[in-house]
């Protein structure tokens, strides 16, 4: 081992045992400069053997987070031995990515064929003066039920004791309601 590596993770050992040691949120300059010292060997780790820039940094950032609530939270018990604990972490961590793909794979090659393309066009904007005029349009029951089902998020219960109504009588108002709305609102704002 290098001179040099010893020195580093001795430091790196003593910012570990000082964010430990630290009440919550007391030592943000260790664990920033604990993260500026370990984030980078997590990355290579996650570059040699996932392969893929961007799994190498989600790695990265799951590890050092993960180190640093444990260290914060006093679960890491040898806070000394950091840098044994983030390269574990990073072997455990890859090894589940891995086991994650594989079942992706297997069940993309299982059901792709069956899966449709989902429709991410822009959904159309509702014109806010043609639904408060449809709704306007409402008898006043169903009015005043979706109202209070809907702006005031008031339950079925409430409504209906509210109106003098039984709960279930509430659902179906308030189904015949949204669907006039609904009707009203695609024609142009005709009578519902």
């Amino acid at each position: 081992m290098d001179p040099e590596d010893v020195g580093k993770e001795d430091i790196e050992a003593q910012l570990a045992r000082r964010i430990a040691g630290a009440p919550a949120g007391e030592a943000l300059d260790a664990e920033a400069r604990l993260y500026r010292l370990l984030a980078p060997r997590a990355r290579r780790y996650g570059l040699r053997h996932l392969r893929d820039e961007h799994a190498a940094s989600d790695l990265m950032q799951h590890v050092m987070t993960l180190t640093i609530e444990q260290l914060r939270s006093g679960a890491l018990r040898e806070p000394g031995r950091v840098v044994s604990f983030v390269l574990g972490a990073c072997r455990m961590t890859v090894l589940e990515m891995r086991r994650g793909w594989r079942r992706r794979e297997a069940l993309l090659e299982r059901y792709g064929d069956t899966l449709s393309i989902a429709d991410i066009t822009a959904p159309q904007r509702l014109d806010h003066e043609r639904v408060a005029d449809c709704l306007q349009r409402l008898p006043e029951r169903e009015r005043s039920v979706l109202v209070m089902s809907f702006y005031e998020d008031r339950p079925s219960e409430d409504v209906a004791s509210m109106l003098g109504l039984s709960p279930g009588n509430v659902r179906v108002i308030r189904h015949r309601g949204i669907g006039r709305l609904r009707t009203c609102i695609e024609s142009g704002g005709k009578r519902p």
